[in-house]
């Protein structure tokens, strides 16, 4: 039996299945959550080991190793994508968002413009506005079934609003996208051209299947000034609850700005349980990592055909990474109410809803597959079942709020 195969019990204090967010976003609890992006996996031994070290010693002074934290994540960002990263230009964060709500307030002034690619992650909306900077939306388009940059769009949008970044996410949640070196290298030239800085969120950098090939932003030629990226263990090593972020700035005065504001407000001191979990997973849990990944790559596999020769009618976006998948459900001709109906309350399944990465994407759900391949043969069992049956007449306008969550 695969170590992935093994269905955990998942308690209702995680988030994807508290009751009460559940009731609050789906309007019922009897669904199969499979909306947060998150993992039902055993984490790998190494991590549980220098955890279980740490519980059993029973003496917790205080100490302080992002120095080694820092190593571990430049030699694993070396083996794995031959990608050189200087430890001393990196600084700790609680987390991406932490480390984007710090970029962008210090990179920007209030109702300044910040581009981001939509759909994104819908956190991307809440942490721009909350800081009282402008989001301006430059959708991805739809070229032969994969979406893409419109190049166009963001250079008109550089020349005529006061954008100040471009906050990027690769590979991009919810669609899938890892982008390559060449869509890149056209970004950090926008960049250059128009003195913008180019915010990328990496947090999913590990999680990317055959036929593609991760490449940093901080790989690209000409980037040292204009970018800065975030990362952490948590989507690659399953370790949501219990790791940091990191912020790393290759530019010494921006580096020198970020860690004075980071450090003024304490927000550099992580968790020497978190700090000792990076360690591990980054210098112990390679093995485990490409497991997983072949382990996603063969649930990919069945989704795609089962979705071709079960679903005609859903479009699947098939992911290059993140173990996230994109369904567009338009070609069912049906109202959002009655979709959210059928996917909910017929099908049982609490996906994330489509219009919180772009309200004009309410035809469309994410689907978290991060779970044993049972389970997720089961949801889309249901699905199907769901969509032959067709949408019965109970559903209304107001089953639920469909309110986001910042997961």
């Amino acid at each position: 039996m695969n170590q992935f195969d093994t269905i955990h019990r998942i308690e209702h204090n995680f988030a994807k299945s508290n009751p009460n967010y559940l009731k609050d976003m789906f309007g019922t609890t009897d669904v199969m959550p499979l909306w947060i992006a998150d993992m039902d996996f055993e984490i790998a031994k190494p991590i549980q080991e220098a955890l279980q070290k740490l519980v059993t010693r029973n003496v917790y002074a205080y100490e302080f190793n992002t120095g080694d934290v820092f190593k571990a994540i430049s030699d694993w960002n070396l083996k794995r994508h031959q990608l050189k990263l200087n430890p001393k230009s990196f600084v700790q964060v609680s987390g991406v968002l932490t480390g984007i709500g710090v970029l962008i307030r210090e990179l920007s002034d209030e109702s300044e413009g910040i581009l981001v690619q939509t759909p994104v992650y819908h956190q991307f909306f809440k942490v721009i506005e909350s800081a009282g900077r402008k989001v301006v939306s430059n959708k991805l388009k739809v070229v032969d079934g994969q979406y893409q940059m419109d190049f166009e769009d963001i250079e008109h949008k550089l020349k005529k609003l006061n954008i100040k970044a471009i906050l990027l996410c690769n590979p991009h949640n919810p669609i899938g996208r890892v982008w390559t070196k060449e869509e890149l290298q056209k970004l950090v030239h926008l960049a250059n051209e128009y003195d913008v800085t180019i915010i990328s969120d990496e947090i999913h950098s590990d999680i990317v299947y055959s036929g593609s090939r991760f490449n940093s932003i901080a790989s690209l030629e000409n980037n040292q000034n204009h970018i800065a990226v975030l990362g952490s263990p948590a989507k690659t090593f399953g370790m949501q609850s219990i790791s940091n972020g990191y912020l790393y700035v290759p530019n010494q005065d921006t580096l020198n700005l970020i860690k004075h504001i980071i450090g003024s407000l304490y927000l550099d001191h992580g968790s020497i349980h978190s700090a000792n979990a990076t360690i591990a997973a980054y210098t112990k849990g390679e093995e485990w990592l490409d497991n997983l990944l072949e382990y996603l790559e063969k649930t990919m596999y069945w989704i795609e055909n089962f979705v071709q020769n079960e679903l005609p009618e859903v479009t699947l976006f098939k992911p290059e990474g993140t173990y996230q998948v994109w369904l567009d459900f338009s070609k069912l001709n049906i109202s959002d109410a009655a979709l959210k109906h059928l996917v909910v309350n017929q099908a049982k399944l609490a996906l994330t809803p489509g219009d919180w990465f772009e309200g004009l994407h309410t035809q469309f759900m994410r689907m978290n597959v991060a779970s044993p391949l049972s389970k997720i043969q089961q949801a889309f069992h249901q699905l199907k079942k769901a969509l032959d049956e067709g949408v019965n007449c109970s559903y209304n306008d107001e089953e639920s709020s469909n309110e986001c969550c910042s997961c």
